[in-house]
């Protein structure tokens, strides 16, 4: 995807061997702050922003089982998988880094980055700074579309969360307006655009801070990301270390909380994993939804039947990059699941059969 050069600049711009972020060291640090509760009684943990450790728990403590482990790192290693991590109410359980790749080696999130400018666009609401129910218009200037202007009006912020603006796909990855042509109704399609990334336009605008300074200031900081966005031809795509991609992960999990702290609204997370309009069901702002009864995928307009990915528990839900970059989260099973690495098999725009075989392989080793 990058260069070195590329990749040395983003570590030395955003210090991605920071203290704060990603160690793989074995010391452990119990989090002193008060702690939620979940179901079980366990205290939800989450790592220190100004500290290197990482606590950990084991398969055998959990009950799992031991020897379905190797398999896994097997596969995952046979699937050019770089890095793997899975936690447990917050602890690592497995961590695991493969083909070259280390604990401080940044990675891009491709479209399992979406569901960070879902975040901000959250945030952002929740100050008060936009509203995802109004025009896009209000806040990026008519003509930000070729579309004719009453159907560029129709066009929210959530359009642009849930995928349904109605602008033409079939064009390519551009986002200049000679390049988002009307196709439909805003709310009447959906289907799979990279015009999401005007939200960050959004942001900007609303809150009269650049995106990343906004993202920086509002997301990353507080929960002791690392990382940086880097310009990619039509597309703003996130590069960080393993770790840090698990720390969003643990964020979502917990409701949109750190440490106590209420990072992201939790009644617009609720809104973010759950059917966000009446097109594809398996698709929320930005967040894919497992156990639907029907699909729809990027690139097609046909509807599938069944779950997204059957081998997963239905209540997954799920942020899916290219060459399956992948973030699982799984409130039954008190689960964050991080993979990043090339194609598993053959390049992909974010689901592919590598996920329902990787959760065979999961479920091998927690049940």
């Amino acid at each position: 995807m990058k260069s070195i050069k590329v990749l040395l600049f983003i570590i030395c711009l955003n210090n991605l061997y920071s203290c704060t972020t990603d160690s793989n060291s074995g010391d452990v640090e119990q989090n002193q702050n008060d702690p939620n509760e979940l179901p079980n009684d366990e205290a939800l943990y989450f790592p220190s922003l100004n500290s290197n450790t990482w606590d950990t728990k084991t398969i055998a403590e959990l009950g799992w089982n031991t020897d379905q482990l190797q398999p896994l790192l097997n596969y995952l290693t046979d699937k050019n998988t770089k890095g793997f991590i899975i936690l447990h109410n917050g602890k690592i359980v497995v961590e695991s880094y493969l083909n070259g790749h280390t604990n401080t080696s940044p990675w891009y999130w491709a479209s399992a980055g979406k569901t960070l400018t879902t975040a901000v666009t959250g945030i952002a609401e929740d100050e008060g700074l936009l509203n995802i129910d109004d025009r896009v218009s209000n806040y990026l200037g008519t003509g930000w579309t070729s579309a004719p202007l009453e159907k560029e009006n129709l066009i929210t912020p959530k359009n642009l969360l849930s995928m349904d603006s109605g602008l033409d796909d079939s064009i390519g990855d551009s986002v200049l307006p000679e390049n988002l042509q009307y196709v439909a109704d805003a709310g009447s399609r959906w289907a799979y655009h990279n015009v999401y990334v005007k939200l960050q336009d959004v942001v900007a605008s609303a809150s009269n801070m650049s995106f990343v300074d906004y993202f920086n200031d509002r997301l990353k900081n507080p929960i002791g990301m690392s990382g940086a966005w880097l310009p990619s031809g039509d597309f703003n795509v996130y590069w960080s270390t393993t770790r840090s991609m698990a720390r969003f992960g643990l964020l979502i999990y917990a409701n949109g909380t750190w440490n106590n702290q209420q990072v992201l609204p939790e009644s617009f997370l609720n809104e973010a994993i759950n059917t966000s309009q009446g097109l594809n069901e398996a698709y929320g702002y930005m967040w894919w939804l497992n156990g639907k009864t029907t699909f729809m995928l990027p690139q097609s307009q046909n509807i599938f039947s069944g779950s997204l990915i059957p081998n997963a528990p239905n209540d997954m839900y799920c942020a899916l990059g290219k060459n399956d970059q992948k973030i699982y989260i799984v409130p039954s099973e008190n689960l964050v699941v991080i993979r990043m690495g090339e194609a598993a098999d053959n390049e992909n725009f974010a689901l592919s059969d590598f996920d329902d075989q990787l959760w065979l392989r999961i479920n091998m080793l927690i049940n």
